[in-house]
């Protein structure tokens, strides 16, 4: 009776092990995945300030303040959805 009762609680316990070692690498590859999306959409949002930018200073509708104002703005709107990537 008391070897029926150690071999359960083994098992038990070798089960409750193993399924902790398995999630730990799938949370891991999950928090990559989601970081590099959020790496490559700070990276467009960088790519399409700059082309907004020399767009803005080509035209002559303002001047270079408000050019420079309008490159943050894109790259701050970026920032904060790689940011609400992450955290997802």
């Amino acid at each position: 009776m008391i070897g029926k009762n150690y071999l359960t609680t083994v098992a038990t316990l070798a089960i409750a092990t193993g399924m902790q070692l398995v999630t730990v690498p799938v949370y891991a590859t999950e928090q990559g995945q989601q970081r590099q999306e959020a790496r490559d959409t700070k990276q467009d949002g960088r790519k399409d300030a700059r082309d907004d930018k020399a767009a803005c200073k080509a035209g002559d509708d303002k001047n270079r303040a408000e050019c420079r104002q309008d490159k943050r703005d894109t790259k701050q709107d970026s920032r904060d959805t790689a940011r609400d990537i992450k955290k997802q």
